[in-house]
């Protein structure tokens, strides 16, 4: 509990304990109003204040508003103590919402801690602590066993494992030597790391997590926007309800010739004033939405709001992208074929053509070739989008790339019989044989696949530029129900609104990529999910949903989240204006007494607060 709760506590205490004794003691009259309106004071004075403010304002109809005028009212009436014991109850499941919401904030202030406090550099021998946000570019820092990394960078000496729970879910530390890129937030568990800072704090992974985390409660839900349209015009509608309750039946007694019985009307006004406090919708439903934005984040999925979270629960359509995605993005050169000159000199030719590109294919031709790149021996690079690279090496024309690039050049080539992207080679116009390029399932790619069927997913489908039979053969392994292979980003955009189409106006469609290449995809889709990309800027700024690490398993457990968040949603919402609607009945009739009231406002609400909190235990989904 923090301090303001346990000033709160004792309040409480102080005015539970001064209505039990007053109640005990025998007298009446005014003596009796003046001792009772200490405990009142004691519990209610912030209340009261609350609700003067709101007038003041002209801003009326709120809890507070209906928590005054309801206790007053009992008060004058001659009902002490239950015009106390109303306001007393308010204040309990107040204090018990504000500390279940403090708690569910900490779990995700936990789960988040990931934000660096200074970063090390070395000055003469020795280190320097500074903060994050004054390191440039290309800074060598250095980062020692239970510190947390900095900023994103490229380890330059050390070997380390290091602890990346707090950002993607996993509870296995990672190995990280020289050369390997390193992401802010993951802390350094055994050797000292020195590592050449690749972003600035401000566009470190850290920054950008943290960032969306807290923007995330800006993005509501349609079930948050309708909650707060529902509080705006329902508060005031059952205050003209509980006025009309108070006078229009007395009123009517009095015209017919009976006894218009006043108290007894007034008295079921201001229990249906009490009835009709709207806290647990208000409270319970964006509690739910951030305990399963936390819960989310938990596991490894970052989620950028209660919108994506809605949307994502609807969803019945998986479209993926194929390399970096399904498989580990990671080429390796699996043989050289049809080749009249040597594989050495055609995998040369090939890593130089090839070395202004980023793609991991083009990592695979340069790691083939073993030796360092001479870029002074090529000009005239042309990439050639969907086709290849064009590019003279020591003067002389190369081409590297698919079927496409033969075909526009005009030279005959040969097929390739194996499963694998296949890079035809042609030196000086004339075709040189061609270098097939393997790449690997992710360990859970297949098991995602089946656990997305299971989950109720409709439709899955693999989008690739690949060649249909690697495409084909990769989607016949996952199980992927259809494929479209060889398709430039452009065609990947087109097939998606395709897709769009096909589907009813209910079920949503999500696409799964890399977040590199697939920003335009990302961002036409229902909902777009970048995972393995922690780094890329693209998969944050395109995508609405990021998963920490690149597990696709991750995404069904997405869904599934997003699921029983929306349910327990539902759930409240349901529960909360059914009880209220049954107990307003009952209180116009006459028939719930404060008793009850105070049942159908603080029960309530504390029943549906604790209701939402199960959207944190994602665990075991």
């Amino acid at each position: 509990m923090n301090k303001k709760q346990k000033k709160m506590l004792i309040r409480i205490i102080v005015a539970a304990v001064l209505i039990v004794l007053f109640s005990k003691l025998p007298i009446d009259g005014y003596v009796r109003f003046g001792l009772f309106m200490i405990p009142y004071l004691v519990i209610g004075y912030d209340i009261l204040q609350k609700a003067f403010k709101g007038i003041r304002n002209k801003q009326v109809f709120d809890e507070n508003f209906l928590m005054a005028v309801a206790t007053v009212g009992a008060i004058l009436l001659g009902d002490y103590s239950e015009g106390v014991a109303v306001m007393l109850f308010y204040q309990i499941g107040e204090l018990f919402q504000s500390y279940a919401v403090g708690k569910s904030r900490r779990n995700i202030s936990e789960l988040m801690d990931i934000r660096p406090d200074y970063a090390n550099i070395e000055v003469d021998g020795k280190l320097e602590q500074i903060d994050p946000d004054e390191v440039e570019i290309g800074t060598v820092i250095v980062v020692q066993p239970g510190e947390k990394v900095p900023i994103d960078g490229v380890i330059i000496d050390g070997v380390s494992t290091l602890n990346t729970s707090a950002l993607t879910g996993e509870s296995l530390p990672r190995d990280a030597k020289a050369g390997d890129e390193v992401i802010s937030g993951c802390i350094n568990m055994t050797g000292v790391l020195k590592i050449r800072t690749i972003r600035e704090f401000g566009e470190s992974t850290v920054s950008k997590i943290l960032e969306l985390v807290e923007n995330s409660s800006s993005r509501k839900s349609k079930s948050e926007n309708f909650i707060s349209k529902f509080a705006k015009y329902y508060t005031p509608a059952v205050c003209y309800g509980a006025l009309a309750l108070a006078f229009i039946p007395p009123i009517v007694l009095l015209i017919m010739g009976k006894t218009a019985m006043w108290g007894d009307w007034i008295y079921r006004a201001l229990t249906f004033l009490v009835i009709s406090c709207p806290c647990a919708l208000v409270i319970s439903i964006p509690l739910s939405f951030f305990a399963g934005i936390g819960g989310a984040s938990n596991q490894g999925v970052l989620v950028k709001g209660s919108n994506y979270l809605e949307t994502l629960a609807q969803t019945s359509y998986v479209v993926f992208d194929k390399t970096g995605t399904m498989t580990q993005g990671v080429f390796e050169v699996s043989g050289v074929h049809h080749n009249e000159i040597s594989d050495e000199k055609l995998l040369e030719y090939a890593a130089l053509a090839e070395c202004s590109s980023s793609h991991p294919i083009s990592k695979s031709l340069q790691k083939a070739y073993g030796k360092p790149i001479d870029r002074n021996r090529v000009t005239n690079i042309e990439e050639i989008s969907g086709n290849g690279v064009t590019a003279k090496v020591d003067g002389i024309s190369v081409a590297a790339g698919n079927a496409k690039l033969m075909k526009r050049l005009g030279i005959s080539y040969q097929e390739c019989h194996h499963v694998g992207t296949v890079i035809h080679m042609a030196v000086d116009g004339r075709y040189e044989g061609h270098i097939l390029i393997s790449d690997i399932l992710k360990p859970h790619a297949k098991e995602a696949i089946a656990e997305l069927k299971k989950a109720g997913i409709k439709k899955t489908v693999m989008l690739t530029g690949d060649s249909k039979r690697v495409a084909d053969q990769v989607a016949k392994e996952l199980g992927i129900e259809e494929v479209y292979s060889e398709l430039l980003p452009a065609d990947k955009v087109s097939k998606v609104e395709e897709l769009l189409h096909q589907k009813s106006e209910k079920e949503k469609l999500a696409f799964v990529g890399d977040g590199i290449n697939d920003a335009p995809v990302l961002s036409r889709a229902d909902i777009g999910i970048a995972m393995g990309a922690l780094g890329s800027d693209a998969a944050i700024e395109a995508a609405d949903i990021v998963l920490m690490d690149d597990d696709p398993l991750k995404i069904s457990k997405a869904i599934k989240i997003a699921r029983k968040c929306i349910h327990i949603v539902y759930e409240n919402i349901y529960f909360a204006i059914g009880i209220k609607i049954l107990c307003l009945i009952l209180g116009a009739l006459g028939i719930a007494n404060m008793w009850m009231a105070i049942f159908a406002d603080v029960g309530v609400m504390i029943i549906a607060v604790l209701n939402a909190i199960r959207t944190l235990f994602v665990k075991n989904l």
